[in-house]
């Protein structure tokens, strides 16, 4: 099967780093799905969206994003967020708690909201 280079990067780390044979992203153009040799795109990510990656042994691997950018080669997947969460390193209830303490703070609360539906979906 096909594999492309994935990464996985946001400001303060690189959250993942690898082969895959599909990355879906949630875009402000919609959700875009990327295999091998896909034609080059520019994507921006959505806040509190989700990133989906399926590595090329078959394991699916999730995290929240908050904004930024997807850059697609017909070699390579590099997303580039400002901020980013594997769905595995996220805590539920402490997002929970962000979103009804949160009052005005509307981009906590879309982080809290980011967080939440990448553990529904991993």
């Amino acid at each position: 099967m096909a594999e492309m280079t994935v990464e996985l990067v946001a400001v303060e780390r690189r959250l993942w780093s690898g082969s895959a044979t599909l990355v879906s992203a949630q875009t402000t153009e919609g959700e875009i799905g990327v295999m091998p040799g896909h034609e080059p795109v520019l994507g921006q990510l959505v806040e509190a969206g989700v990133v989906a990656i399926t590595t090329a042994d078959g394991e699916r691997i999730v995290a929240a994003v908050h904004g930024g950018f997807l850059s697609v080669t017909a070699k390579t997947v590099t997303i580039l967020a400002e901020s980013a969460d594997l769905a595995e390193d996220i805590d539920v209830e402490a997002a929970k708690a962000v979103l009804s303490e949160s009052g005005d703070d509307l981009e906590a609360i879309a982080v809290a909201k980011g967080r939440i539906r990448a553990v529904e979906r991993a």
